[in-house]
C-alpha cells in the first residue's frame, strides 16, 4: 500500500475580511482600528492526485496510479461504476467498429485491446473478482442483399488495413454460431474482437482501487475545479475545497458541467443518448458470440444475460426509454437472431455516451494549469480503459506525454483556432 503524504488531513483556516474605513491610513488617529470579521472556511489539503468521476476511466486511472505508489483521492457524485460504464455492453471490438475515416483512432483502439488480457489479470488479482473476459470473437452479419453489399465494402476496407477478418456465407456463419438466422445473406467473422462483462468490471475496479490504497468518496459531487500549476483543487457541492497534486477530470458527459474552467479549457463533450435492453437467456437458446447486425448488436454474458443495443440520439441529457427505441432494437435483433423472440426482457435503460467534436477521446493536459482530462471516449470507453489508465498514469507520474496520447490532446480544438506562428 502506498505511503500517503498528508492524506486528506483537515484543518481550519481563519480568513480575515477587513472593512476599510472612510479615511486613509494617513488620516487615521492613533487609536483608530479597521473592522475585521473572521470566518472559518472548510479546507482540506492533500498531495494526492484528485480524480473527478468514478466510472471505468476514473477508477482505472486511480487503480494504475495507486498500484505504482501514487496516492489518489477519487470523487464520484453517485455510486462509483453505476453510470455510463454500467450501461454499456462491454464489447472490445476495434475490428468490427473500424470507420473509414478513423485510422488513427483504430490504432489506439487496437493497442488497447492488445493490453486488455494483462489489465484484466491485474484487476482480478487485486480485487479477487472476475471481469469475465471472453475471446470467442464477433460476427458482423448482413440480413439482406443491400446489407451484404455494405458489409462487403467494410470487409474489403478491413482487409486493406491488414485486419484479421474472414468472409462467410450465411451457412458458414451458422456453423460458427448456430443461433443466427438461416436467412442471413453473409457475415464477417472477426476472431480478434472480444468482450468483457462491464458490470463485473466496474465492481472489480472499485474493489481493486480501494484494495491498493485508493481513497473513494461516493455521493460527493464536485462542483468546480480550481486550476493551479502547483496546488490545483476541487470544490465539492458541500462547500469543501480539497487541494492536491493534480486534478484529473474523468466525469464523462458531466465533464463540461464543472465550474472553474475557462472556455478554452472546458472539454467540448456532449451527451449522445443510447437506449438498450437486456434479455435473459434460457435453454436451449445459448448464444456464444457477439452478433452485430445492421440495426442492433447482441452481447451474451456468461451469467445468461444478453445485452442489446443501442440507439444513437442527439437528445441532450434526456434518458427516457421509448417504445420506438425498444421496438427498433428488438426488431433489429430478431431479424438476425430469431431465437430471442421467446426470451424475457429483464431490464431497459438509456445511457449517455460522452462524445467530443471528432468522436475521439480527450486525454492529457488541458489548458488549465494542473488539470488533466480523460473524457470523451464516446462508444469506446470500456475498450479504451487499459491504454487510457496506463498512459494517463505514466503522464501524471513522469510529466511526459506518450506518442499514444499526443493525437488526443484536449487542446487540439483550441489550438486549431490559434493563428499559425511564424518560425
Amino acid at each position: 500500500m502506498p505511503q500517503r503524504s498528508g492524506h486528506f488531513w483537515k484543518m481550519t483556516r481563519s480568513t480575515l475580511r477587513c472593512k476599510q474605513g472612510r479615511h486613509s491610513s494617513a488620516q487615521k488617529s492613533p487609536g483608530h482600528s479597521t473592522g475585521c470579521v473572521a470566518r472559518i472556511a472548510r479546507f482540506a489539503m492533500t498531495r494526492d492526485v484528485l480524480i473527478v468521476g468514478g466510472g471505468t476511466v476514473g477508477l482505472s486511472i486511480g487503480f494504475e496510479l495507486v498500484r505504482r505508489g501514487t496516492p489518489v483521492t477519487l470523487f464520484e457524485k453517485e455510486t462509483a461504476g453505476r453510470g455510463t460504464s454500467y450501461q454499456a455492453a462491454g464489447m472490445l471490438a476495434p475490428d468490427a467498429e473500424i470507420e473509414f475515416e478513423e485510422r488513427e483512432l483504430y490504432d489506439f483502439n487496437r493497442e488497447s485491446l492488445r493490453r486488455w488480457p494483462d489489465f484484466a489479470d491485474r484487476v482480478e488479482a487485486a480485487s479477487g473478482q472476475s471481469v469475465d473476459y471472453r475471446d470467442e470473437g464477433t460476427l458482423i452479419v448482413a440480413d439482406d442483399r443491400d446489407a451484404a453489399e455494405a458489409l462487403e465494402r467494410l470487409y474489403e476496407f478491413q482487409r486493406d488495413q491488414g485486419l484479421d477478418v474472414e468472409w462467410l456465407t450465411g451457412a458458414e456463419a451458422r456453423d460458427v454460431e448456430p443461433f443466427v438466422a438461416p436467412s442471413l445473406a453473409a457475415a464477417v467473422y472477426a476472431p480478434s474482437d472480444h468482450q468483457v462483462d462491464n458490470r463485473r468490471l466496474v465492481g472489480a475496479l472499485r474493489t481493486a482501487f480501494k484494495a491498493e490504497g485508493g481513497t473513494l468518496h461516493e455521493e460527493t459531487p464536485v462542483e468546480a475545479v480550481v486550476p493551479d500549476e502547483d496546488v490545483p483543487a476541487v470544490r465539492t457541492a458541500g462547500g469543501e475545497r480539497i487541494e492536491g497534486n493534480r486534478v484529473v477530470v474523468a466525469a464523462g458527459v458531466w465533464s463540461r458541467e464543472l465550474d472553474g474552467l475557462t472556455p478554452d479549457a472546458t472539454p467540448p463533450v456532449r451527451p449522445v443518448k443510447g437506449q438498450s435492453l437486456q434479455l435473459r437467456s434460457k435453454r436451449p437458446f445459448d448464444l456464444q458470440h457477439v452478433i452485430r447486425g445492421p440495426e442492433a448488436y447482441l452481447a451474451p454474458k456468461s451469467d445468461g444475460r444478453i445485452v442489446m443495443g443501442a440507439t444513437s440520439e442527439e437528445m441532450g441529457f434526456d434518458t427516457t426509454v421509448t417504445a420506438g427505441g425498444l421496438y427498433d432494437l428488438l426488431e433489429g435483433g430478431w431479424e438476425v437472431v430469431p431465437g430471442i423472440r421467446d426470451l424475457p426482457v429483464d431490464e431497459t435503460w438509456a445511457g449517455l455516451r460522452p462524445a467530443s467534436r471528432d468522436h475521439a477521446p480527450l486525454l492529457g493536459r488541458s489548458a488549465a494549469p494542473g488539470v488533466l482530462m480523460a473524457t470523451g471516449h464516446y462508444r469506446h470507453g470500456i475498450l479504451l480503459t487499459p491504454i487510457t489508465a496506463e498512459e494517463m498514469a505514466r503522464l501524471i507520474r513522469t510529466g511526459e506525454t506518450s506518442d499514444w496520447l499526443r493525437p488526443f490532446s484536449p487542446r487540439r480544438f483550441s489550438d486549431a483556432k490559434s493563428p499559425t506562428r511564424s518560425a
